[in-house]
């Protein structure tokens, strides 16, 4: 019988301290909110919370027994060992599917990971941070709404989205479309991922028909109204029968896991099962299909754009996929990040969230009021956890995604420690972030690509963060490459920070939060924003390297 985890909820201790039970619940929640838990797969095609079962319980029995002043060590979801440190030192330390440059190649990576030495991390799975589908859905709607800006006077009233992918990312973008006014069809070969999203408050619709679902969508168009629908198919068939009737949708993009071949994407023409067995009897015949599939995807997309579409990649490396499988062109698709995204990060503004270790709603409810009350005039902030409260339900521990800027997470996480240690609130409150941050992430096709600079590649940054953060005594610190079929393409830096009530829990939030996003801030400085100049120097950030051409307002790229 498949094991089902749920984290714990209430006031009951397993471990000799909150710090432990904080991170052993966030470790279990991501498992209760999972994709495949019964797998121990989070999100993606296949990242996993730990490397097997025998290594999931060595890392929650390590938990349930660490004194204090010990710091777990894990090497890819295996635990390895428990050292002596510093009673405020790192509870957890790891480093997720890391491989030397010149063996960091998917056939490697897949080789090692089916024989037990490493394992597909993603970023928020394999460092225990993941919270549902609500993880992704601020930054996916933000990504619309700029693009609502951009072409569409700033809403998407009355526009067609078309996209893919239902997933545990991919599943915000229903939702972050018709929040923007939209009407969205995604596409997803795998119905019990379209259903889940139905149940889950993200998508009103599922559909098998696509005549049926261009009816529904053309009259929400027409009265303007709020819509998205599931449809389950394979984007490399819908996408080209679009073109070929003549739909062109406002917006075009996907959000399948194509980063990973073997697992990820579905070729055209073959069901779940049809792939399954093709996929296990011959594997180098499924990677010639799923490669044909990608490049006709593409091309479709590459259509959809020459017609005026505005298309972008949504960060999954379709377009590498697709340039491997021979479409030459592919890259003449934007990324989303520094389309829309970059800006962000100038002023240290990313995907901050929290999660109440207790487990009580009324948690997130006070932790809400206050973000009202203490960044009303922030819209990124105000307006969003308002959208968020009626808009999304809780998955697994109660929690909230919200993309606060430097300073702002450190005062939130202060102003919540003391809530903690007042008893305002019932337990602890674990803060982390998305691995998509300031400095936190180097991936020359995503966060990083077209850096004024030509620093793309430059991967010290994220390394610098984890090194930084556990200088700072966060409690949880992680170092992730990515692996599978994007290995070799990215190296960034996961941080969990427990607000336990304690005076040295304050610290911990303090110094850690600022530090981060001081370097998020700096590390675009650097590559030459003069926008992230400007606002280091508001900020007071103690900075040594802009002296030069670069502190003296350089062009953004």
């Amino acid at each position: 019988m498949a094991r089902q985890i749920r984290a714990m909820r209430g006031a009951t201790l397993r471990c000799k301290g909150w710090r432990q039970e904080s991170l052993l619940r966030m470790l279990e929640n991501v498992l209760e909110v999972g994709e495949r838990p019964e797998d121990l797969v989070v999100y993606t095609a296949g990242a996993r919370a730990a490397r097997n079962w025998d290594s999931f319980d060595r890392i929650v029995r390590a938990l349930q027994g660490m004194e204090e002043g010990q710091t777990l060590v894990i090497q890819s979801g295996k635990p390895i060992g428990l050292f002596t440190t510093y009673a405020d030192a790192p509870i957890v330390v790891m480093a997720n599917a890391n491989l030397v440059g010149r063996w960091a190649v998917p056939e490697v990576f897949y080789d090692l990971d089916r024989r037990g030495l490493t394992m597909p991390a993603g970023f928020t799975a394999g460092g225990w941070q993941y919270i549902g589908t609500q993880g992704i859905a601020q930054g996916t709607y933000m990504t619309f709404l700029a693009a609502a800006h951009e072409k569409f006077g700033g809403t998407l009233a009355g526009r067609l989205v078309v996209t893919s992918g239902c997933g545990g990312m991919g599943g915000a973008q229903p939702l972050a479309v018709t929040l923007n006014g939209g009407v969205a069809i995604v596409i997803d070969v795998d119905r019990a991922k379209i259903e889940r999203r139905v149940r889950t408050g993200y998508c009103n619709r599922v559909c098998e028909d696509l005549d049926e679902t261009l009816r529904m969508c053309q009259k929400a168009l027409r009265d303007r109204a709020p819509l998205s629908v599931g449809l389950v198919g394979n984007a490399a068939e819908v996408m080209p029968e679009l073109l070929r009737r003549k739909v062109i949708p406002d917006i075009v993009t996907d959000q399948t896991s194509a980063s990973d071949p073997v697992d990820g994407y579905i070729p055209a023409g073959f069901s779940l099962a049809e792939a399954s067995e093709l996929r296990g009897r011959d594997l180098t015949a499924y990677l010639k299909k799923v490669f044909q599939s990608i490049g006709t995807h593409v091309e479709a997309l590459l259509a959809f754009q020459a017609a005026g579409a505005l298309v972008f990649e949504y960060g999954n490396n379709l377009r590498a996929q697709a340039k491997e499988a021979g479409v030459e062109k592919a890259f003449e698709i934007p990324s989303f990040m520094p389309r829309f995204i970059r800006p962000f990060f100038f002023e240290g503004r990313g995907p901050f969230r929290w999660i109440a270790i207790s487990g009580d709603p009324e948690d997130i409810t006070r932790i809400d009021e206050l973000v009202l009350r203490e960044f009303g005039d922030d819209p990124y902030a105000s307006q969003w956890v308002d959208l968020a409260r009626k808009a999304i339900k809780g998955e697994g521990l109660p929690a909230r995604i919200c993309w606060l800027k430097h300073g702002q997470r450190s005062r939130l996480a202060m102003l919540v420690n003391e809530m903690v240690r007042t008893g305002v609130l019932h337990g602890p409150v674990a803060f982390a972030r998305d691995n998509l941050d300031g400095a936190s992430a180097a991936l020359p096709w995503r966060e990083t690509e077209n850096m004024p600079d030509g620093s793309d590649a430059i991967a010290d940054w994220p390394l610098l963060n984890a090194l930084l953060n556990v200088a700072c005594r966060a409690d949880l610190v992680t170092i992730h490459s990515s692996a599978g079929g994007a290995a070799g393409t990215g190296v960034s830096c996961g941080t969990t920070v427990v607000a336990d009530g304690t005076p040295a829990g304050e610290l911990r939030l303090q110094r850690t939060l600022n530090a981060e996003t001081s370097l998020g801030m700096l590390r675009y400085a650097d590559a030459g924003y003069s926008e992230a100049v400007a606002n280091v120097r508001k900020a007071g950030i103690q900075e040594l390297s802009l002296g030069g051409s670069q502190g003296k307002g350089a062009a953004r790229g």
